[in-house]
């Protein structure tokens, strides 16, 4: 009984020093995540936006992949074209600001619903969060609606930046090391944790809120729409693009699918939707298939992977910071690449 009687002591001693350690903690992490914001907010200065590049890829007629240069032609039901509705998929997408084997990059994202009520999750592609050669990306800040507020200026921008602190990317992907080849461009999709607002305290998701990943089989007769902020050619990355029509399969055996379309440089990581045929009023119908992941020179479509169970496991770690093993990896980020990930 003794025993006993010390042991219910030594835990109820524990119970009384628990909460002053755990404020110690809170309060240093919240610190820690500020001092990261402003290190971010520093970071991108006018100079730094202005030579951000875009990520994106494309195939040649020999299958190999190699950066973006220009698509050619095809035909389509939208091709390309300004998104005029605005509505709920404005809202829900956005630019995307990244750094990477120390040159800065664009992308494009949209939110995920993950029902957490702590932060938000951000879907681009991987390549926007893992590159073979250069590792996690880092300085990554997201933009909602850029379409409405096409402003770079995180301290003066009315619609927000919002700052990644982890970031997760399907475990094939990273172990295949990175996009390039049929197996990782099938999976070629990564997951942002955001916190609040630079400078407030708004979720990203509590704004407008954000999608569920859809997990159905489609088929190629699915109408499918792909949005996103192209920055190529006649594009200028402050407008949002779409094209909509049904899918094909790819020509040379990745298990992706393409939708016909012109979108270029800088769309890369944009959603795809499906279960509606009015993007601007989001239902439950309304899913993320895909994202904007590569085209091919000489034909006018946008390939991305198809999103599945797996990719909702990928969301729900990128929600919580928790790794699935065999799935995926989690990575924290913050002004530098953090090269003790995996990868």
């Amino acid at each position: 009984m003794r025993v006993r009687i010390s042991i219910v002591l030594a835990a109820l001693a524990v119970s009384l020093v628990l909460p002053a350690a755990v404020g110690a903690r809170s309060n240093a992490a919240a610190q820690a995540a500020s001092a990261a914001d402003a290190a971010v907010l520093a970071y991108w200065t006018p100079a730094r936006i202005a030579n951000a590049k875009w990520k994106s890829y494309v195939r040649d007629e020999k299958g190999q992949f190699k950066p973006y240069a220009r698509p050619g032609g095809s035909g389509g039901a939208v091709t390309g074209a300004s998104w005029a509705g605005g509505g709920d998929i404005q809202n829900r997408s956005g630019r995307i600001l990244f750094s990477s084997g120390g040159s800065d990059w664009i992308c494009s994202g949209s939110v995920v619903n993950d029902g957490s009520g702590a932060g938000a999750v951000i879907l681009t592609a991987g390549h926007c969060v893992f590159d073979g050669a250069d590792g996690w990306s880092y300085n990554f800040l997201y933009m909602p609606n850029f379409d409405a507020e096409p402003n770079y200026d995180c301290a003066t921008r009315n619609l927000g930046c919002w700052r990644a602190d982890r970031l997760v990317a399907n475990k094939a992907f990273v172990d295949g090391g990175g996009f390039g080849t049929n197996a990782t461009v099938a999976v070629d999709y990564g997951l942002a944790h955001v916190g609040a607002r630079l400078n407030g305290s708004t979720q990203v998701d509590g704004l407008y809120g954000g999608y569920a990943i859809n997990t159905t089989a489609l088929n190629n007769s699915a109408t499918q729409w792909a949005f996103g902020y192209p920055a190529a050619g006649r594009y200028k990355g402050k407008d949002l693009i779409y094209c909509m029509g049904s899918t094909i399969a790819d020509p040379n055996g990745a298990n992706t699918w393409g939708v016909a379309c012109n979108m270029n440089g800088g769309a890369s990581g944009g959603p795809w939707i499906t279960g509606t045929t009015d993007p601007h009023v989001a239902t439950t119908a309304t899913k993320l298939s895909s994202v904007n992941s590569y085209g091919y020179s000489g034909l006018t479509y946008m390939f991305g992977p198809k999103l599945d169970g797996t990719t909702v496991t990928v969301a729900g770690d990128a929600s919580d910071g928790t790794q699935t093993n065999g799935t995926d990896y989690v990575c924290t980020v913050a002004t530098t690449e953090n090269t003790s990930c995996p990868g």
